[in-house]
C-alpha cells in the first residue's frame, strides 16, 4: 500500500512542477498580448483551465499523500534534511498561491507587472525542485 500512495505522490509532484513550470510562461505571453484580444482571452483559457483542472487536483493530491506517508513514516519528522525539504514544499505551495492571484490579475485585464516579472517568476519553482530533489536524494544532513 506504501509504494502505491509514494507512487501516487511522485505523479502528482510531477504534473503540478509541470504546471508550475508552465503556468508563469503562460503569463509572459499573455502580458504581452493586447487587452480584449482574441490571443489575451484564449491565454485566459488556457491558464485558467491549466490552474484548476490540473495544478489544483495536483497539489491536493502532492499534500494529501504526502501527510499519508508521513503518518506511515513518522520518524521522517525528526530528519533535517527531511524539516528543510518540508519547509521548501511549503514555500512551493506559497508560489503556487502566487501564481493564483497573478492569474486573477489577469483575468480582470489588470496589467501592473511587466513580462519580465513574469520571467523571473518562472525560475523559482525550478530552483526549489532541484533543492528538493538534492535533499530527498543525497541526504545532506
Amino acid at each position: 500500500m506504501y509504494l502505491i500512495i509514494k507512487s501516487l505522490h511522485i505523479i502528482s509532484v510531477i504534473t503540478w512542477m509541470a504546471g508550475l513550470l508552465y503556468l508563469p510562461r503562460l503569463f509572459v505571453y499573455h502580458s504581452l498580448s493586447e487587452i480584449n484580444s482574441i490571443q489575451s482571452e484564449t491565454f485566459k483559457i488556457m491558464e485558467r483551465r491549466l490552474l484548476k483542472a490540473i495544478m489544483l487536483p495536483s497539489i491536493a493530491a502532492v499534500f494529501g499523500s504526502g501527510l499519508l506517508m508521513i503518518y506511515l513514516n513518522y520518524y521522517l519528522i525528526f530528519e533535517l534534511y527531511f524539516q528543510v525539504k518540508v519547509i521548501l514544499v511549503i514555500l512551493m505551495g506559497y508560489i503556487h498561491g502566487k501564481y493564483s492571484k497573478m492569474y486573477k490579475e489577469l483575468e480582470i485585464d489588470t496589467r501592473t507587472k511587466t513580462d519580465t516579472y513574469y520571467r523571473i517568476w518562472n525560475e523559482v519553482p525550478a530552483c526549489i525542485m532541484v533543492l528538493i530533489v538534492l535533499l530527498i536524494i543525497i541526504k545532506p544532513f
